[in-house]
């Protein structure tokens, strides 16, 4: 039988939001706190985008399933997703501090990037998974924008120093692609994962 919920492993409020909007009922199934989340998200010499993203949510996946097997919770799907920030093949993940993201955001200024965002299942012994690519063209930004972005601190905790949902949607010229999967969910390939586990989405 299938359940009739699922575990979403993730910290990010924004994923949880975006898989309300599917109608699928789901529950957190988060990190202890001596699971060190951070090293997952190192990248190996040479690694491009497209690896990273898939290797670090599938690493992501393997902690949530033996979470879940220790935990004694009732059985069910669990979902992962990992999204990174790509300017050719420069991986830009979550900045260090005020003075990494106002270097990311000077990167992005002005040029066209990719936000990869790869999203997995694992239902009994079956795994799914997928990966969202989309474009975003940033517009000009001054030293100014950039640090008043910056001092919000919305960049905190986010590949590439910014949020599409929040006050950095104004620095967007266009995209081309999922806004879901730019916001850390792609919607439409989560659906897909999930139909094939017996949801209706």
């Amino acid at each position: 039988m299938t359940a009739d919920f699922i575990y979403l492993a993730s910290q990010s409020p924004r994923r949880a939001q975006l898989l309300g909007q599917l109608g699928v009922r789901h529950e957190l199934l988060l990190a202890a706190a001596d699971e060190d989340a951070e090293a997952l998200e190192a990248v190996q010499p040479g690694e491009s985008p497209t690896a990273y993203v898939q290797r670090v949510t599938a690493l992501k996946l393997d902690a949530a399933v033996a979470r879940l097997a220790r935990s004694g919770l009732p059985a069910a799907p669990v979902l992962c997703a990992d999204t990174t920030v790509a300017l050719g093949r420069r991986i830009l993940g979550k900045p260090q501090d005020g003075e990494d993201a106002r270097r990311m955001l000077t990167l992005l200024a002005g040029r066209s990037h990719r936000v990869l965002t790869a999203v997995a299942l694992q239902h009994g012994e079956e795994r799914h998974a997928a990966l969202s690519v989309s474009r975003v063209q940033f517009t000009a930004l001054d030293a100014t924008r950039i640090a008043s972005y910056v001092a919000s601190r919305e960049p905190e905790g986010k590949a590439g120093a910014y949020a599409i949902q929040g006050r950095a949607a104004a620095f967007v010229d266009h995209i081309h692609g999922s806004h879901s999967g730019i916001m850390g969910l792609p919607l439409f390939e989560t659906a897909e994962l999930l139909r094939r586990a017996g949801f209706d989405c």
